[in-house]
């Protein structure tokens, strides 16, 4: 079974920063970018941004463009996100996220792994 673990969520307010990391295991390596996905209470899931398998590059969502950046440690499987200027409108379960298409992959099938890690923004 393939399982991804993420962790680093919690309570922030408005304004704040937190950094969530996901163990990728060996399984998760095919896929043409890695990165994280979110949903909310009463929405849809939301894709939120991805670092690719091959040369480092980033995507993300308009809607974190500017405050959230990924990285990833090679050595340890370790993708991180680094959310800054939190907006309670960021407050959603973060899952783990692969992401299939080279060209567009925050556009294409993805799949998320794991029970997902709390993100919540609130004063």
């Amino acid at each position: 079974q393939v399982e991804d673990v993420e962790s680093g969520g919690g309570l922030v307010q408005p304004g704040g920063s937190l950094r969530l990391s996901c163990a990728a295991s060996a399984f998760t390596l095919d896929y043409s970018c890695i990165g994280w996905s979110r949903v909310a209470p009463g929405k849809k899931r939301e894709v939120v941004g991805c670092i690719s398998s091959s040369d480092g590059s980033t995507n993300y969502a308009d809607s974190v463009k500017g405050r959230f950046t990924i990285s990833r440690d090679s050595a340890k499987a370790t993708v991180h996100l680094q959310m800054n200027s939190l907006k309670p409108e960021d407050t959603a379960v973060y899952h783990c996220t692969s992401f299939y298409d080279s060209f567009h992959p925050l556009s294409g099938s993805y799949d998320y792994w794991g029970e997902g890690t709390q993100v919540t923004v609130s004063s």
